[in-house]
């Protein structure tokens, strides 16, 4: 990757670890909402009723995303300046992190700023500025368009404010100054925070190497694209999705100006760095979404060369909108969709007070502990519907349609108070006494996979069989391809995919097919449907692990070793044969190396 190498002061040394702090205070995804966060601080007791730093020698950490989508960006930003000051004055800190959104403001990416955001800068805007890149605007237009049409488009693309925004982002401007200085990621006691999550980037570069080179990247694409910008080889208005192939055709064309190619060539390669995408950690998702079997060894590397026991991250709004944790309280996510026009949530503070973990809602409710975490626990239902409440749902709602042709699998329609969910009803064959779906969702919740739809045992007009929740709009995994859907989602297809096939062999399942895989569209999150041939009484080979293609190591072997022979025989005794249940101990210690005694 090339590298200016520019005198920034992004890329001088920081403190990025701190020891033996008794108070620690975290916020995240302010998203422009003032009011908000000066409630949550001054329930956190950081702040005063003057908004005056109150907070002695607490650490306030806030793990990114304090502007786009909301109106007040520009007042969050000044107040958490003018805080920085006065924490230190006092013997405290306060701990600004770079999320994606901060970055995005720099490198100029714009597509979340909202219009009042805009319009917060246009008393820094002057007529002359505006006369210049209309100008410029105008010269790239064809010619045979309507002025009146290409002003229309100009004040569209750059509404009142833009221009005075980009400065203020800019090298030397307020807001980009002071972010340039700022960490990716901050380890305090044994807490790391970050803003989207640790992928295997961190574990490979360490604290220094993920902040010194991102840092770097940082600094040096925004110092190229001002140089470039102030010669007039680009536009303020020039996104930076589209920047790369800009300046390729410019190079090509050679119309950049002597001197300039270097940082031509330097813009669209540092476009491509880690801190742009979901390999870095202002991006990642995997430590929020992803199970621990896709992302335990991951999480565990990334501890370990960070020296620490947990990570506290953003980004990924919690489905409770509280303060959530996951993979045994080693991840908290304090997303809580503070700016609630948008997620609906409400400001929330994480607080670690020598060791004791609690966290406090902008209204003053304390939680002394958070959450566990709804998504992976919930499996797939509406929002904010747990395991237990969807199961209630389905054993206990009204069924309100029943199309009973006679098909192996019935679409069911089940209300329950305000709820209404779609389930498929599946009767035993004649003289089926066992039931395969019903085992396949107990052990999946017993392992924790959430990639079993919540099935109940239930009676439906005389008939009993399972009932198992369906996401409204599901597809399969035919149609997944066909329409090339899921390229973009917050725990990779093949990863997911690899828990799939782990689970396959554990229950003996020949016959997984794309029609038995599905996905809700909203989180790309893969459902395992139709167990009926699963858990077969002859032990087959384990075709998908053949070859080592899938490691069982880490926390594969550890959740395998804990099936203990009496654990899964009180858990599945009533949907499986005393023979089935005996193929199923000899899988189990198959793929973990074990003999039978």
């Amino acid at each position: 990757m090339l590298i200016l190498f520019l005198p920034f002061s992004a890329v001088q040394s920081d403190d990025w670890r701190f020891k033996d702090v008794e108070r620690i205070v975290a916020v995240s995804d302010i998203h422009g909402a003032y009011g908000a966060l000066v409630e949550t601080l001054r329930k956190a007791k950081v702040i005063d009723d003057h908004q005056a730093w109150s907070g002695g020698s607490t650490h306030l950490v806030i793990t990114g995303d304090l502007l786009d989508r909301g109106p007040g960006s520009r007042m969050v930003m000044d107040l958490v300046m003018r805080l920085e000051k006065e924490a230190r004055m006092a013997g405290g800190r306060v701990h600004q992190l770079l999320g994606n959104h901060e970055v995005m403001n720099l490198i100029g990416d714009l597509r979340y700023v909202a219009g009042e955001e805009y319009a917060a800068f246009s008393d820094t805007e002057s007529v002359e500025e505006r006369k210049l890149w209309y100008q410029r605007f105008r010269q790239r237009q064809p010619a045979d368009i309507d002025e009146s049409v290409t002003r229309a488009k100009f004040e569209e693309k750059a509404p009142s404010g833009y221009f005075g925004h980009r400065q203020a982002f800019g090298p030397a401007g307020l807001y980009g100054k002071w972010l340039l200085e700022k960490p990716i990621m901050i380890v305090i006691n044994d807490t790391v925070f970050v803003h989207g999550g640790l992928p295997p980037y961190v574990a490979e570069n360490g604290l220094e190497g993920v902040n010194r080179t991102l840092k770097n990247d940082l600094a040096n694409y925004v110092a190229s694209r001002a140089a470039l910008t102030d010669a007039g080889m680009i536009s303020p208005l020039d996104g930076f999705r589209e920047l790369p192939r800009l300046l390729a055709s410019l190079l090509e064309s050679g119309k950049i100006e002597a001197g300039l190619e270097y940082a031509a060539r330097a813009a669209i390669d540092l476009s491509k760095s880690p801190l742009n995408n979901s390999a870095g950690p202002t991006w990642y998702r995997g430590t929020a979404a992803c199970s621990k079997f896709v992302e335990g060894d991951v999480l565990n590397a990334a501890l370990a060369k960070l020296d620490a026991s947990r990570v506290v991250i953003g980004h990924t709004p919690t489905g409770t909108r509280r303060v959530e944790k996951r993979m045994n309280g080693r991840v908290i996510m304090i997303d809580t969709g503070m700016l609630k026009s948008h997620y609906n949530g409400s400001g929330n503070a994480l607080v670690i007070t020598d060791g004791e973990i609690r966290s406090i809602n902008q209204e003053g409710s304390a939680d002394w502990s958070p959450v566990s975490y709804a998504a992976g626990e919930r499996g797939f239902g509406p929002r904010l519907a747990d395991d237990l409440a969807l199961a209630g749902i389905l054993r206990n709602g009204v069924v309100v349609d029943w199309n009973a042709n006679g098909a192996p699998w019935n679409l069911v329609q089940v209300k329950k108070g305000d709820e209404t969910v779609f389930a498929y009803f599946k009767m035993p064959m004649d003289g089926e006494r066992y039931l395969p779906e019903l085992a396949a969702y107990k052990l999946d919740r017993q392992l924790q996979f959430g990639m079993v739809p919540v099935t109940v045992l239930r009676e439906i007009e005389g008939q009993m069989g399972t009932l198992q929740y369906v996401p409204t709009g599901a597809i399969s995994e035919r149609e997944r391809v066909t329409g090339n859907h899921g390229d973009k989602v917050r725990c990779p297809l093949e990863k997911q995919r690899a828990v799939m096939h782990i689970f396959d062999a554990l229950i003996n399942n020949p016959s997984r097919t794309p029609s038995s895989m599905m996905y809700d569209p909203g989180e790309w999150k893969l459902m395992l449907v139709d167990h009926q041939n699963s858990f077969g009484e002859q032990n087959g080979p384990l075709s998908f692990l053949e070859n080592g293609k899938i490691p069982i190591d880490g926390e594969w072997r550890t959740a395998l070793a804990e099936l203990h022979d009496n654990t899964l025989r009180e858990l599945l005794q009533n949907e499986l044969s005393e023979r089935q249940l005996k193929v199923l101990f000899e899988r189990r210690d198959q793929m973990i190396g074990r003999a039978r005694p």
